[in-house]
């Protein structure tokens, strides 16, 4: 009787592990030994976006960047109605804050008729400026460390 009991309860114990996993959307096989994880799959370039925040060395940046972190230095006065505005953080790139945390600001470029599309976005915590090149789409965390 001991035997049966046993016997009983390995397969009660390995029916409830395959009722989990059919519950949960996996196919689940029971056995008596423990069985090897699966290998992780491979993640490559098209399965994750790219980092949207890096860094820049101040030392870096294009030579119009430093005319416009002058002016922000300064207060102004600046070359568009834009610049010192709220920048909204819509793409959600740079990390979550209130309204009117950050602040854009226009880095010229040259022979653009436009604002054209590399700016400064600064935050309220000193020296926490980003410079990004393609309008938003990525931004770069100034080290001015280097």
């Amino acid at each position: 009787m001991g035997m049966n009991l046993i016997s009983r309860i390995v397969r009660t114990g390995a029916m409830g592990a395959l009722a989990t996993g059919l519950l949960l959307g996996g196919g689940t096989t029971a056995t008596a030994s423990a069985a090897p994880s699966p290998t992780p799959p491979t993640v490559t370039a098209t399965d994750v976006a790219p980092t949207a925040v890096g860094n820049v060395c101040y030392s870096a940046l294009p030579a119009q960047a430093y005319d416009t972190l002058g002016l922000i230095a300064r207060g102004g006065p600046y070359p568009f109605p834009q610049d010192g505005t709220t920048f909204y953080n819509r793409e959600g790139l740079l990390p979550s804050r209130a309204t009117g945390y950050y602040k854009e600001y226009t880095v010229i470029t040259p022979g653009s008729d436009t604002r054209g599309a590399r700016r400064i976005v600064t935050g309220d915590s000193y020296r926490e400026d980003y410079y990004t090149a393609d309008h938003y789409a990525s931004f770069r965390l100034i080290n001015y460390g280097c």
